[in-house]
């Protein structure tokens, strides 16, 4: 999809959630092509948007930014009601209503499927084995009810998924079928390694590191997508503005891949990294080139991050592999604003 007035030839997709410390002041809109707001949430089968309280801010947003699109975002991790509401063709044709009646009303560009995941219940859901072609059926017919409702408006709707990092997410969805319902798919290049294990090491590397040779990494992701069939343009790279952080590392050196006393669920914003962790406070940064990725250690507690160098290298790998862009989770986890800059001062130099 095209965005008229673009800022840039490449989406730059801030996710930001509704709950959130932000204030319209702390939206830099000339630097970012889209806002994706989370979540909306299933309740009996239909959209929920009720508890959502700053729509009006974010319109005053678009309002004075004509280019900056918005996209709701429905789901996230542990949000459950999927599975159920694309079961039959009535519970979707009512789920699909339920979402165009509330983008519209609200002003929506489009909408983000976050669905987490199909055919899998690790986040506590319900999950089918017929997940996987109801989510195709669902998507199909949701691309053509936003293309109706477009004509209507004179608009074109804006239609994503979230996708998680790796080839058993792909595997789980029809992806030849549902990319071409798809304007792009924001893949979640982060949380690649954290609260699942107690084993250090980096959650959003653009590469696998020279110790995990065969791990997952942002390149690895772009690549099963790429021979999934997804047209580059339509693969958008995910960055974290939020670090992983594992306890009571159980050898010293760099404290990296090597197990720890607790898995890495802790997590820690970049504002604060910058101001309490960066080479403070007995925390020593390094630099794995191999993986394009920083982390930091204290000689007990191990920190994986982006920073503004590692933001660089995957701005400068979303131009190389021609790729649709990168988006983020999320915006006000930087008070500092340089990892949007970083991003923003590669990608926004493609301007159209």
């Amino acid at each position: 999809m095209t965005v008229p007035n673009s800022i840039s030839n490449y989406h730059i997709i801030a996710y930001l959630s509704d709950g959130a410390d932000w204030e319209e002041k702390d939206i830099k809109a000339d630097k970012i092509t889209c806002i994706n707001y989370a979540f909306g949430v299933i309740s009996d089968g239909l959209l929920n948007g009720r508890h959502l309280k700053k729509l009006h801010i974010l319109n005053n947003v678009k309002e004075k930014h004509p280019h900056l699109r918005t996209v709701l975002s429905i789901g996230g991790w542990g949000a459950d009601g999927f599975s159920d509401a694309v079961l039959t063709e009535e519970s979707r044709k009512n789920f699909m209503n339920s979402i165009i009646d509330f983008i519209v009303s609200n002003n929506f560009d489009g909408v983000d499927i976050d669905w987490e995941y199909p055919c899998n219940d690790q986040a506590g859901i319900k999950a089918r084995k017929e997940d996987r072609e109801n989510f195709t059926k669902y998507l199909k017919e949701l691309r053509e009810s936003l293309n109706e409702q477009g004509k209507k408006d004179g608009k074109q709707y804006i239609l994503t998924i979230a996708l998680g990092a790796g080839q058993k997410y792909v595997d789980s969805i029809e992806m030849a079928k549902v990319h071409t319902y798809l304007d792009y798919i924001n893949v979640m290049t982060y949380d690649m390694r954290g609260s699942f294990t107690n084993i250090t090491g980096h959650h959003a590397n653009l590469y696998s590191s020279k110790e995990e040779p065969d791990g997952i990494s942002g390149d690895k992701s772009v690549n099963i997508l790429l021979q999934a069939g997804v047209p580059s343009k339509k693969i958008i790279l995910g960055a974290a503005f939020y670090s992983r952080i594992w306890e009571g590392v159980k050898q010293s050196g760099t404290g990296f891949n090597v197990e720890a006393e607790k898995t890495g669920c802790k997590t820690c914003n970049y504002t604060n990294l910058v101001n309490d962790y960066i080479n403070k406070n007995g925390y020593k940064s390094y630099w794995d080139d191999h993986s394009k990725a920083p982390y930091l250690f204290d000689g007990k507690n191990f920190v994986s991050y982006e920073d503004e160098r590692s933001l660089k290298y995957k701005s400068e790998y979303v131009v190389s592999k021609d790729i649709g862009g990168i988006m983020f989770w999320e915006y006000p986890l930087d008070k500092t604003f340089k990892l949007l800059d970083s991003i923003y001062s590669v990608l926004g130099c493609n301007r159209k």
